[in-house]
């Protein structure tokens, strides 16, 4: 499984505006193929900091979809929203349990 997580940092004011954007978007992201799970996180102190985590059937899937036209679409919009430079992690799961 290959797990990708993601941190954005938003400009307060423009928060709402993202979550506008992920709303519209989610499940077409969700209903990429290649996406198996999808989640946004939002930090307990900073409500301005939110994670992504998504599961994707392999690096060549999350691949296909971060050249595909959604989302050139989406990462356009959300990236004028950012007070920070997003960080990214590919990782690999080892151990769930539910």
């Amino acid at each position: 499984m290959f797990v990708r997580i993601v941190k954005l940092s938003f400009e307060p004011t423009k928060v709402d505006e993202f979550l506008n954007i992920f709303e519209t978007n989610k499940t077409h992201i969700r209903d990429f193929e290649g996406c198996e799970f999808l989640e946004l996180y939002r930090d307990k102190i900073h409500n301005n900091i939110f994670f992504t985590y998504s599961y994707w059937t392999n690096e060549a899937a999350l691949n296909t979809y971060r050249h595909s036209d959604l989302f050139t679409t989406v990462w356009t919009e959300t990236k004028q929203l950012f007070n920070n430079k997003p960080e990214a992690w590919s990782v690999d799961k080892l151990v769930s349990l539910p």
